[in-house]
């Protein structure tokens, strides 16, 4: 069946990083556009980053831009977010994303990243 499976999440201090990471199974990864997604305690889902099929075209938030890299490893079914220099109020659940064209979606559970000191 169809697995999104994020990783990575966890406690850091203000301006630290994090790596996350999304392993997909059970569709073509290399099909499917991906993106990066969070949501904060009573706010709205919102679009961090995304990033094409072919890993050739990237686009960011602009809370975002300069601190965050979405990449992918289509050999490995994966696609990371490297975040750097995180702020408290980026403290949210982050949601990996696939579409492909046509609008087949998949969604993974979440993970908790908590920015605090």
């Amino acid at each position: 069946q169809v697995q999104l499976v994020e990783s990575g999440g966890g406690l850091v201090q203000p301006g630290g990083s994090l790596r996350l990471s999304c392993a997909a199974s059970g569709f073509t990864f290399s099909n499917y556009a991906m993106s990066w997604y969070r949501q904060a305690p009573g706010k709205e889902r919102e679009l961090v980053a995304f990033i094409t099929s072919t890993g050739g075209s990237t686009n960011y938030a602009d809370s975002v831009k300069g601190r965050f890299t979405i990449s992918r490893d289509n050999s490995k079914n994966t696609v990371y977010l490297q975040m750097n220099s995180l702020k408290p109020e980026e403290t949210a659940v982050y949601y990996c994303k696939a579409v492909r064209r046509g609008g087949v979606t998949y969604w993974g559970q979440g993970t908790q990243v908590t920015v605090s000191s």
